[in-house]
Formats: structure tokens, C-alpha cells, sequence
């Protein structure tokens, strides 16, 4: 297989992945679950990675990372709603930062007076920000698209968990959909995409893991289901990124015990005497090799630098406090100045010192990964490559230098003496495409690396749900009856999409965590009462071929509320590859 080989003196490359997603939030509340979420993000993430990322395009470089911008995020950040009440919560915040400058001032605390005029000004600069991009933040990050800077990637639509939706034409219908909506925002298709929860699944005979007549386990007949990268492949998806754990199922283990240096790199026999390594991409293997689908492997040394808060560069002492806010304005004014300190005794926050942290943790991010790429990434052909993929959110919001930070790590990269530099992993496999297979496991990036952040007794319930939804939604599209009939398919596609918004991942990993159970609970059981009352009315268009004047404004009422994916077609559940 032809390959262009790797730079001279080069230890290889690093690819950072930034995974954009909040589920669907528009119209169903605003604080402190809803809407909030989402101004918090644009503010604190897609705003600040927009501006470093001009920094950096200004100084001829660019962080080359692969973004996933989740479809039903897309829908958010276009969406009327969010452009009408994104600047008056800035400027409700810049209200505030004034407010309590007055108040320190009050109080005879210069040093906090100055911080309140950080935030002032950070506020005030997203602002401006938002307005110079006319409101249009997807096309932000459409230009470095466009120019190189970054690979745009796709997701599922609804960051539905693949390894446990019902049916094949359920993640056809998530990865079609995704594509297409990748398409409208950015005028081509998606060359990567972002697997929900990092969560893949191989081919082979399965059965529903629960009851769907509500009570008991599962006792339901086998049954094939294809394999992801089955169903990637036939969408033209190249690439998509696996937890650590699919690749080195040999050991167990844990980023922290890859910290503590207690775990010896695995190496396995995948055919012939290659073996496996982190830093290759493998095609995945199944049932057929005649169309391949390559995948990234997550690093687990480099990992728990960025993302631990224990651990990690943002549980330095010198950065923002996250949890504690003064109200009413919410601003945040203190330092997380030790762990395990309670909030009562954080320090305030200085943000010139926070700045000078990036810097540091820059530098040393860069030696730790020249160091593991010099240790166990020189075996096998090609360069190795460093995968580093995150939630895009830790960047700005949970760590609110994080932004900062990247911006410095592609400015240690692009030092003339610098072994390593930062790619996409579509450059990178245009360059080095992979050498081998790799048959992966079920699994995702959640707790023991499975599926039990998404399927355990306090979600089981919503499965008992969702599968019922699927098979309906399957018959209809298979029945074609809404053809020819613009009533009837508007109907149908409504149904499809409340199906979409049932099957978010992110309604059982918020039940499970607890981070807001009841605003999850009440979401799902919103978008399943709405997903009912549609497909009673589609029964009764099945048997009389109409549609009531009452049925037909409770539709309308719906479509109000959750028009997502405008284009959506019903065929694509139908149960083959469209």
C-alpha cells in the first residue's frame, strides 16, 4: 500500500478531536436546565475556540483538529430561538459584571473590582463577537473549515447510542441524517464522524436486553444485527474514533493507571506478525472488507492531563473554580486554589496568572506526548499519530483556560524545533492509510469502557420505550402510505422526528449520573407522550386515510415545539441503506 513517508527527525503527529454536542434544548426550558446550557456553551466554548482560532490564523497556523459539530447542535445554533436570546443573556451577564463591580467597589476590594471587569469584558468581546459572525456561528467555524484549520466532522442525529438501538435502519436513519444535515450547514459531506459515546458494536446475533412488555429481562428471539462500520461504509464515512479499552482488550485498565505507570503497553497479534499499537488507525473488520472504515484509538497517557480534574492541568490550583458563582449574575470570581478545598475557603481568581498557567501546561503537554510517541509509537509502517479526543465543552466551559491553552499547545507545535506536528485525521490518512484490520469489541468511552452508563436499572425503563418506537416507526416506513399526501407527511415526519429525540443518549446519562435525572425523566417522557399521541394519529390514518381538523393542530402544536431536520425523510427507517 503506497504511503508518503513521515517528515525527517519527525517523532510523528497529534490530532485533537473536539466533540460539539448538548441535546435538544430549544423550547423545552431555560434555568437552570435548558436553554442555559446552551448560551453557556456558545459563550464559553464555540465562542472561544472561534477567536483562538483566528489568533492562530493570523499567525499563519492552525490547529488542524478534527470538530464535531453534533447534527442536532447545528439545528440549535440556527435555530430563530437561540438567535434572538443568545445577546440579551450576554448582556445580562455584562449586566451583571457591572453590578458586582459595584459592589466590590462598595466594599473596598480592588482586586475583585478587577475581575469584574475581566468579566465585563469577556462578555462584552462575545458580543461583539457573535454580532460581527451576523449571529452565525456555524458558519464561524464553516470558514477554517473551508480554509483547513480544523476537519469538520459529523454524529449521530441525535447522539442516539448506537450498540443499543433496536434496529439496523434505526442507526441508518442517526448516520443519514447526520450526513445530510453535515451537508446543508457546510455544502459536502462529512468525511469522519463522532460515534455517540464512542459507543461501536460488531456484527453478529443479539437480542433486545430488556423486556418490552415492561416486566423481566430480555427473552426475546436472535437476531443479526450489522456491524457500525457495516453501516458507516455504506454512507462513505472513512473514519471514527474508538475508546482505548476496544483496542488493548488484553488488560483492563484505567487512564490513572496508566499515570502511576502500573500497566505495560500491550501488544497483540492481529494477522501475520503485525500487531496492534495505539498510534496506528486500523480498518475495522467484519463481514465485509470490500468497503473499510478506519478507526483512531484514544491515548490514555496524554488523556488525564487535559481532562482530570484531579489529575489534570484543570484542577491547577491557579485556574477558574467552576461550581462556585455569585449571585444573581452567576459570575465566577474565585480560584480552585486546592483539591478537595471547600468552596467557602477558594481564593479569588487572577486571570493573568491563569494565562501564564497555559503556557506551562503547554510546554509540558508537549513533552509528554514527544515522550510517548518516542517510546511506543516508532513500531509499525506509517507515523504514528496521537489521538487526543474531548468533549469540545471542557474547552472554555468545565475549564475555562482550556481554549487559551489549546491555542498554545498548537504554538509548541509549530516551533521550528518541534519533532511533532498537529494533523486531521483526514490528512493523515490521505497520507498514511492503515496496513491492517482489527476486529473490535463492543464497548464505549463510559464507565468499564460498556454500556452501562446508558442500560442499568435506573434507564431500563426507557428502553422498554424506545424499542417499541423503533419497530413502529420501521412498520410505517416500510408501509409508504404518507406518499402523495402532504398531510399525512408532515405526520410521518414528526413521528420520525420525536423517534430522534427519544433516542438522545443523553437522557440516560444524565438520569444515571444524576446531573439533572428530573429534567431528563421529564424530557423523555415529554418527547414520548408526544411520540404517541403522533402515531395514534397515523393509526387512524392508516384505517381511514384522514386526518382530523383536531389531530391535525395537535401536529401542528408539535411541530412548533421540536421542528428539527427539516428534510427529514421517513424512508430512511424502511430498513436498507438510502
Amino acid at each position: 500500500m503506497n504511503s508518503r513517508p513521515a517528515e525527517k527527525n519527525s517523532l510523528g503527529y497529534v490530532t485533537f478531536t473536539l466533540h460539539s454536542h448538548l441535546p435538544y434544548v430549544v423550547n423545552h426550558g431555560t434555568w437552570p436546565h435548558g436553554m442555559e446550557w446552551l448560551h453557556e456553551a456558545a459563550a464559553e466554548t464555540y465562542l472561544p475556540l472561534l477567536r483562538i482560532m483566528g489568533e492562530l490564523e493570523q499567525l499563519g497556523l492552525a490547529l488542524k483538529a478534527n470538530v464535531n459539530l453534533s447534527p442536532i447542535l447545528l439545528e440549535q445554533l440556527s435555530h430563530p430561538v437561540f438567535k434572538d436570546e443568545f445577546p440579551k443573556y450576554l448582556l445580562r451577564k455584562i449586566e451583571a459584571a457591572r453590578k458586582d463591580a459595584e459592589d466590590f467597589t462598595l466594599q473596598d476590594d480592588p482586586h475583585m473590582v478587577e475581575v469584574s471587569r475581566f468579566w465585563l469584558r469577556f462578555y462584552e468581546q462575545a458580543l461583539r463577537h457573535f454580532d460581527a459572525l451576523s449571529a452565525d456561528i456555524i458558519g464561524g467555524f464553516r470558514h477554517f473549515y473551508e480554509t483547513g484549520a480544523i476537519e469538520i466532522i459529523t454524529c449521530g442525529a441525535t447522539h442516539g447510542y448506537f450498540p443499543l438501538l433496536g434496529t439496523d435502519s434505526s442507526i441508518r436513519a442517526q448516520v443519514k441524517t447526520g450526513i445530510e444535515t453535515h451537508q446543508h450547514f457546510f455544502g459536502r459531506k462529512p468525511r469522519g464522524i463522532w460515534l455517540p459515546e464512542c459507543g461501536y458494536r460488531p456484527a453478529g446475533p443479539w437480542q433486545f436486553p430488556v423486556s418490552m412488555n415492561g416486566s423481566g429481562p430480555a427473552h426475546g428471539k436472535m437476531f443479526n444485527r450489522a456491524g457500525v462500520e457495516q453501516i458507516l461504509a455504506e454512507y462513505g464515512i472513512e473514519f471514527f474514533f474508538v475508546d482505548t479499552h476496544l483496542v488493548d482488550t488484553s488488560t483492563r485498565f484505567t487512564p490513572y493507571e496508566w499515570l502511576a505507570g502500573d500497566v505495560p503497553r500491550a501488544m497483540e497479534v492481529v494477522e501475520g506478525n503485525s500487531k496492534k499499537n495505539l498510534y496506528r488507525p486500523y480498518y475495522a473488520d467484519g463481514p465485509d472488507r470490500s468497503r473499510h472504515v478506519a478507526f483512531f484509538t484514544r491515548d490514555p497517557r496524554t488523556g488525564i492531563q487535559v481532562w482530570s480534574g484531579d489529575h489534570g492541568y484543570p484542577g491547577d490550583a491557579n485556574y477558574l473554580e467552576f461550581h462556585k458563582k455569585r449571585w444573581p449574575g452567576g459570575n465566577r470570581y474565585w480560584r480552585i486554589t486546592g483539591p478537595k478545598i471547600d468552596l467557602g475557603l477558594k481564593q479569588p481568581y487572577d486571570p493573568a496568572v491563569a494565562l501564564q498557567k497555559t503556557k506551562e501546561h503547554a510546554r509540558h503537554f508537549a513533552k509528554i506526548t514527544a515522550e510517548a510517541l518516542a517510546q511506543h509509537g516508532q513500531e509499525g509502517p506509517g507515523a504514528p499519530i496521537l489521538t487526543a479526543p474531548f468533549d469540545a465543552e471542557l474547552f472554555g466551559h468545565w475549564w475555562f483556560e482550556g481554549p487559551e491553552w489549546l491555542k498554545n499547545v498548537a504554538m509548541e507545535f509549530a516551533r521550528p524545533e518541534s519533532k511533532i506536528k498537529l494533523i486531521s485525521c483526514a490528512d493523515y490518512l490521505d497520507r498514511f492509510p492503515p496496513a491492517a484490520y482489527v476486529a473490535l469489541p463492543e464497548g464505549s468511552w463510559g464507565a468499564e469502557s460498556n454500556n452501562s452508563v446508558w442500560l442499568n436499572e435506573n434507564t431500563a425503563w426507557t428502553w422498554k420505550h424506545i424499542y417499541p418506537a423503533e419497530m413502529a416507526v420501521q412498520q410505517m416506513a416500510q408501509s409508504g402510505l404518507w406518499r402523495g399526501n402532504e398531510a399525512a407527511t408532515r405526520l410521518a415526519r414528526q413521528i420520525c422526528r420525536e423517534l430522534l429525540l427519544l433516542e438522545s443518549s443523553d437522557w440516560q446519562f444524565l438520569i444515571t449520573t444524576k446531573a439533572a435525572r428530573d429534567y431528563a425523566e421529564k424530557r423523555f417522557n415529554t418527547h414520548l407522550e408526544q411520540f404517541r399521541a403522533l402515531l395514534d394519529t397515523w393509526r387512524r390514518f392508516e384505517a381511514t386515510r384522514q386526518i382530523s381538523p383536531e389531530k391535525f393542530q395537535e401536529l401542528e402544536a408539535i411541530e412548533l415545539r421540536d421542528s428539527v431536520f427539516p428534510e427529514i425523510d421517513p424512508e430512511r427507517w424502511a430498513g436498507t441503506a438510502r
